[in-house]
């Protein structure tokens, strides 16, 4: 196995990656990393929690080890995101990178939903800037920026961008970058739309993709168990599980905002420390709900398919689908958000006779089996 050493990194990014807990680079960072920084554009196929951040965070850092920082406001990289967590959270991996090295990097993370005047200020001397499309938009409309010197151009979860209609936006941003640039584009999944997304640019990448076997939802990483159950008992089987197993954090998922509320409101009636997140909410609103579900302050955390991708939560130990997503790509996306880096996580769950052939769907397509556990016999009386 290699080191990050023999990928190519300086003795003091390898300094940090030991401080901050990495060991050895898993398959995505062992593959990506020397290819990216041989200046190449590159495409990265790997599920979620199989260390894609990194794998980009790392060579860009290197790189940008051996310019000189400029005060203006020429963004040197541009990382585009479907979504303002996931913009936040590889801002934090860059900042964890970002110690102990020859010259600090500025980075910043933009995205709407919080006043645009901070940002504009605040654009002075940026060389990674990762992005929301939309706040891009509004930001090089007002000049705060300018992307005629971008050098590296990524797009994380590039498959989303299309699902979430970035169609437009992504075209405009496009057409204001430089034709000479490296170009990063990372997914969990390889389909038409990344295929799309790769002739849009013009690029014929260095394709990238980790198997199955290496990042598969397997055994190994999640353990995956299905309920059946009534509509009726669906919500004391919920805190049955909760109580019962003594759960000390969980992200349970629904499908709207309302049900997220509703859910929220009759856990913390039964005793269940439990905060909700969802597009309905400000962003100061769900920034407070995952702070406080990460530093422990509620024990479950409910939310939409809006966090479903890119959001890492250390050593989250089970997941619950509460109601089924609409999709077997975003069942894989849920439930990846535990049994991350190699952990041990769990996966629940919990079916209606009205799933029950969805459910099926799923796991066809998914490639996964999953046995239906009865709960008749469980005494739900005082949940």
């Amino acid at each position: 196995m290699k080191s990050f050493h023999d990928l190519g990194l300086s003795a003091n990014l390898v300094k940090n990656l030991t401080e901050v807990g990495y060991k050895n680079p898993f398959p995505i960072q062992e593959q990506a990393i020397p290819v990216i920084l041989s200046g190449v554009d590159v495409m990265g196929i790997a599920r979620t929690g199989s260390g894609k951040t990194a794998s980009f965070a790392l060579p860009i850092l290197e790189k940008l080890q051996k310019t000189i920082a400029t005060k203006n406001r020429n963004i040197a990289v541009l990382l585009l995101v479907p979504t303002r967590e996931l913009a936040i959270q590889i801002q934090q991996v860059f900042c964890d990178f970002n110690q102990n090295l020859n010259r600090k990097v500025k980075t910043m993370a933009v995205y709407g939903g919080i006043s645009i005047n901070p940002q504009m200020k605040d654009m002075i001397g940026v060389e990674v800037l990762i992005a929301t499309p939309g706040r891009l938009l509004d930001l090089l409309d007002h000049n705060a920026l300018s992307l005629s010197e971008v050098a590296v151009f990524g797009v994380d979860e590039a498959d989303k961008m299309f699902q979430m209609g970035f169609d437009e936006e992504m075209n405009r941003i496009i057409e204001k970058l430089p034709k000479k640039r490296q170009n990063l584009l990372f997914s969990a999944t390889l389909n038409d739309k990344v295929t799309e997304m790769k002739n849009r640019l013009v690029i014929n990448p260095t394709i990238i993709e980790i198997e199955a076997s290496e990042t598969e939802l397997g055994e190994a990483q999640i353990e995956q168990s299905a309920y059946s159950v009534s509509s009726e008992v669906k919500g004391p089987f919920l805190r049955y599980l909760l109580k019962s197993n003594d759960f000390k954090q969980v992200l349970i998922f629904v499908s709207a905002s309302r049900t997220a509320d509703n859910l929220v409101e009759k856990l913390n009636k039964n005793g269940i420390k439990a905060a909700a997140i969802h597009g309905k909410k400000t962003q100061g609103g769900r920034n407070n709900a995952l702070e406080n579900f990460k530093d422990g302050k509620v024990d479950v955390l409910v939310a939409t398919d809006l966090i479903a991708r890119g959001i890492d939560i250390e050593d989250l130990p089970v997941v619950i689908n509460y109601e089924l997503p609409r999709s077997p790509l975003d069942y894989v996306h849920r439930i990846g958000r535990t049994g991350r880096a190699g952990k041990i996580g769990k996966a629940i769950s919990l079916i209606t006779e009205e799933d029950e052939h969805h459910f099926k769907i799923i796991q066809k397509k998914a490639k996964i089996r999953i046995a239906l556990e009865a709960t008749d016999l469980i005494d739900l009386k005082g949940y």
